[in-house]
């Protein structure tokens, strides 16, 4: 029963970090920042063929293994004279979020390898002013209620 328990402790555990990093993500494709922006075309720029290869070449086929063998690219629809390629929508949507993906697990790692080089700081805690007078308040009526 113990290690039920143990095992379910850190299913929930890991549960709760993949939440917290999905949140991560999220906040990540949809608020971005100058640096978020500079790393973004720094890595796009220099890592673009090898990344374009990584979904070409290896994560399409498997996701392709997964839904059946569908090829995206080649979904179309045609209305009289125009041909509306929405697989190829769909193909470069799903290698965004791949990129993407790729892209926040690298800042994420970059992040915390800044923070193991900084110190922590530890202050002391400050007391807010409001607590201060209050507790002199209750101090100065204790010693009225005495006489």
């Amino acid at each position: 029963m113990k290690n039920k328990e143990k095992i379910l402790d850190k299913e929930k555990e890991l549960l709760k970090k993949g939440n917290k990093t999905w949140e991560e993500f999220k906040q990540f494709i949809s608020k971005g920042n100058a640096l978020d922006l500079a790393v973004g075309v720094i890595i796009g720029s220099a890592f673009g063929k090898i990344v374009s290869s990584i979904v070409d070449d290896i994560l399409m086929p498997l996701v392709g293994v997964f839904i059946g063998g569908i090829d995206f690219s080649n979904l179309t629809i045609t209305i009289k004279d125009s041909v509306i390629r929405y697989g190829n929508f769909i193909q470069n949507v799903v290698d965004f979020l791949i990129i993407a993906a790729c892209i926040f697990f690298i800042v994420k790692f970059i992040k915390k390898l800044e923070k193991k080089q900084e110190p922590e700081k530890t202050e002391a805690p400050v007391k807010e002013p409001n607590t201060a007078l209050l507790e002199e308040i209750r101090d100065l009526l204790k010693e009225s209620s005495k006489l």
